[in-house]
């Protein structure tokens, strides 16, 4: 099963027949299918079928001369719903399958930015779009969690907020200089984080963590596309899972200054969520790029 199932509304799925019978659904009436031919006996296929807005069950396949459909791998998604990078991205397909990573360098992160490609399909059919061309591409970033809570905001006021505006942006511009081998941009940015190692250290002697880091935005586990966040809360819904009945909610947190919408199981969530507080946990990045027409 896959791992992130529940987070799109299917908690109950416990063995092969409940996927099955979810696939089989999908085949019978997808919303959306895209077909390419790789050779006269071979079709790659995707359709998908949304199970609430922008969020459902992809799935993929081959079929052959004879007509029958061959899975080959199937993942949920919830498509995000603003843009949340305009990036130079570098576009990997993956060894095991068809499908397809996104990478860029956000200078709003610090660090390298991994995602699944949720249009992978399009993606195929551009061939100068993967490996080591890298195109500038606007892409709305989405995260699904099996697990979180949620957590207390911090107070700002607009003074704070200008000040925190202004440090984030000459941070953004030391790393770019700092890429580019500046070494006085290295050795402020070494500088930089020593005094917050510092103040963090002094500080969590009398303080919880949670009310000195207000978001973060860490790599999580062996899988370069999972992360574990925190991020304030702007907005959220409440979706239904049309099929199963099941509550998931929408949440559009903004983390580093990246605004991406988190989908996550009711079940799994702690906490009741609202505007202005933070959500904390882990999530499988995924993305919807927007390729050029040419």
């Amino acid at each position: 099963m896959h791992s992130y199932l529940r987070a799109v509304g299917f908690s109950q799925v416990q063995n092969r027949k409940d996927l099955d019978r979810i696939l089989g659904i999908i085949m019978d009436r997808p919303i959306e299918k895209n077909m390419r031919k790789l050779n006269p006996t071979t079709t790659l296929t995707e359709m998908k079928m949304d199970f609430a807005e922008h969020m459902g069950v992809t799935i993929r396949g081959e079929y052959d001369e004879k007509g029958f459909f061959h899975l080959e791998h199937y993942f949920p998604y919830f498509q995000g719903r603003k843009i949340s990078i305009k990036e130079e991205v570098t576009i990997n397909k993956r060894v095991d399958t068809e499908a397809y990573t996104g990478m860029c360098d956000d200078l709003r992160l610090g660090v390298s930015l991994i995602f699944y490609l949720q249009n992978s399909m399009e993606c195929s059919r551009k061939s100068n779009m993967t490996n080591t061309n890298s195109r500038y591409l606007q892409v709305a970033l989405s995260g699904l969690s099996v697990e979180g809570k949620i957590l207390l905001g911090l107070t700002s006021d607009e003074a704070k907020q200008k000040k925190q505006t202004a440090e984030a942006n000459l941070r953004k511009q030391l790393i770019a200089e700092a890429k580019m081998g500046n070494q006085d941009a290295i050795d402020s940015l070494t500088i930089d984080d020593i005094d917050l190692y510092a103040m963090i250290s002094r500080r969590s002697k009398n303080e919880d963590i949670y009310s000195i880091v207000e978001t973060s935005f860490i790599p999580y586990g062996a899988e370069s596309d999972n992360y574990s966040i925190i991020g304030t809360i702007l907005e959220y819904n409440l979706l239904i899972n049309s099929m199963t009945g099941e509550e998931v909610y929408d949440i559009v947190v903004s983390c580093n200054d990246i605004i991406y919408d988190v989908c996550i199981n009711k079940k799994d969530l702690e906490g009741e969520p609202q505007v202005n507080r933070r959500f904390k946990g882990n999530i499988w990045m995924q993305g919807y790029a927007y390729f050029p027409s040419f």
